[in-house]
């Protein structure tokens, strides 16, 4: 993959940086659902997606660019949506569309094939016991998460470290899964694995890319536990917080050379 020849600077980021301020000066999320706000609220990405329009990539190093800008777009659109609670769904759906193209972006090479059995073996016992006391309803969503889950295990981490930090996700699963409303389940489910999935391949990526995901993972499941279980003391700042700043990371991968992890 080319590499960019330029490098980020404070002065690029000045529109985002701005930006940012503006919306945690005003702080959207205290008024009432507006246009003006929704506008706000959406140009610090809108701003990254302007700087990497402004920063001509060379070889392959511009259809990734290309890529982040469309996936800063739908982003941004979801921003949007997110605005009117009644949009909740259409918020999802811009957002998996983002994940996905951040996949895309960050690409499937190297699989690392070899820790995927081990993965299977650690979680198998656990997800079979807490299938079996789960309702009919939740089964399919649940064992969709799990598989997500388990295929980020394989992207970013060691062997010896599956089994405590998959024990660790479950508690957090479950009770996001009691507490969604029977019509949000599925979809809900549906964008927790195309989330997993980028975390995967930003993991995979390293560089900026790798704490872009995982921060946006963090902003994602902070944002959950906010709005479906229990409201959190300053949630909302810390959700825009984690979001920004993955945004800002994400982009920042564009002005780096890859650092795939080898199998």
């Amino acid at each position: 993959m080319g590499v960019w020849k330029e490098q980020l600077h404070l002065g690029s980021l000045s529109p985002f940086l701005l930006t940012c301020t503006v919306y945690f000066f005003l702080w959207i999320p205290e008024d009432p659902p507006s246009r003006m706000g929704a506008l706000v609220k959406c140009l610090p990405v809108l701003c990254l997606v302007g700087l990497l329009r402004a920063s001509p990539g060379s070889g392959s190093g511009g259809g990734y660019s290309l890529r982040l800008q469309v996936a800063l777009l739908f982003s941004a659109l979801r921003d949007v949506f997110l605005i009117w609670p009644e949009n909740f769904l259409y918020g999802i759906l811009a957002c998996a569309m983002a994940q996905l193209l951040y996949v895309w972006a960050f690409g499937l090479r190297p699989l690392r094939p070899g820790l995927l059995l081990p993965i299977i073996l650690a979680s198998l016992p656990f997800s079979g016991l807490l299938l079996l006391h789960l309702s009919s309803s939740l089964v399919l969503p649940l064992s969709a998460y799990v598989l997500a889950l388990s295929t980020v295990l394989w992207r970013g981490l060691c062997p010896f470290q599956l089994l405590s930090i998959f024990l660790a996700s479950l508690p957090f699963t479950f009770l996001l899964l009691l507490h969604l409303p029977p019509d949000l389940v599925l979809p809900v489910s549906a964008y927790a694995l195309t989330l997993s999935t980028m975390l995967w391949r930003g993991l995979a990526r390293g560089g900026s890319a790798r704490w872009g995901a995982l921060l946006f993972a963090t902003s994602d499941s902070l944002l959950s536990w906010h709005t479906f279980i229990q409201p959190l003391a300053h949630g909302r700042l810390l959700i825009m917080t984690t979001y920004y700043a993955a945004q800002l990371l994400i982009t920042r991968s564009a002005f780096q050379s890859p650092k795939l992890k080898t199998d």
